[in-house]
């Protein structure tokens, strides 16, 4: 089983190149930018994970400067956004960010997306709540036209352009992996539909716990004739719980993900010790 760390990136932090080469040292496999472009003042939306929004939220820096960042620090790691807020940015702008960040890397970009759950967010960059399901899937459709085709083209309603050339490709063929994140089902349903994997989200009050909610995945991934085998799980938000990873890497999951506090070294370090006695528990 894979394992990951994902960071909230501020001025108060660890830096990802730091963070990237501690992770590298431990035996973990990728590291996570998650992503807000701001917070508004008003809150139509609760946070999913229920009361208040820690102050990380406000600070986070850009994932792709982050993750940029990351990748001229390491080798082998692998770079992830955990999520992009794809509903949030121009289609074409982030096809060259994915992109290019996938050059750098020589390859190393994972490409982690989410549909948002703060309403006013979303409202602030002109896309209404009800719509930004239908917004992502055509900005991926759009994305994947720019990353796999010398001339591209997109036609539909909320994104639209005629024939047009956009370099650099990404490295990886025939384009980084997405990984597709949310609630079960709905979430389930596009990663299935148009991603390469999937982020089922974990809260304290989810209907249904883990282990059910894998065979329901697959079920639903044979019936749209998908090899349930080819859209691999991965889980976020993860304590450093020996059995527990030992239950998932028995379910399947191909990798588990830790969400750090935004904090130095000194911090943040004897937490990823712990992590590397777990990777080699579970992985041998």
């Amino acid at each position: 089983m894979k394992f990951g760390a994902s960071m909230f990136f501020t001025d108060y932090s660890m830096t990802a190149a730091e963070l990237g080469r501690a992770l590298e040292e431990r035996g973990f496999e990728s590291l996570w930018a998650p992503e807000h472009s701001h917070i508004p003042l008003s809150r139509k939306s609760p946070f999913v994970y229920g009361g208040d929004l820690p102050k990380k939220y406000y600070d986070i820096m850009d994932p792709f400067v982050s993750l940029t960042l990351a990748a001229g620090a390491t080798t082998t790691l692998n770079l992830g956004t955990g999520v992009c807020l794809v509903a949030q940015r121009d289609p074409i702008q982030t096809a060259k960010l994915v992109a290019s960040v996938d050059q750098v890397s020589k390859g190393r970009f994972i490409f982690g997306i989410g549909n948002g759950w703060n309403q006013d967010e979303l409202e602030n960059h002109g896309v209404a709540f009800k719509d930004r399901h239908k917004v992502v899937r055509e900005r991926i459709e759009a994305m994947k036209a720019i990353w796999t085709q010398t001339k591209a083209e997109y036609h539909g309603e909320f994104v639209n352009f005629d024939p047009m050339m956009a370099w650099p490709k990404p490295v990886q063929k025939p384009h980084p992996p997405i990984l597709v994140g949310g609630a079960f089902p709905y979430s389930a349903r596009r990663a299935i539909r148009y991603g390469d994997g999937w982020i089922p989200q974990m809260t304290a009050t989810a209907p249904t716990e883990l282990g059910d909610l894998i065979p329901k995945f697959r079920q639903m991934a044979a019936e749209a004739g998908r090899e349930p085998d080819s859209i691999p799980i991965s889980v976020w938000g993860r304590s450093p719980e020996l059995e527990q990873m030992q239950r998932y890497h028995d379910l399947g999951v191909d990798r588990a993900v830790t969400s750090l506090d935004s904090a130095k070294a000194d911090e943040i370090l004897p937490v990823l010790d712990k992590w590397a006695e777990i990777i080699r528990a579970v992985n041998g």
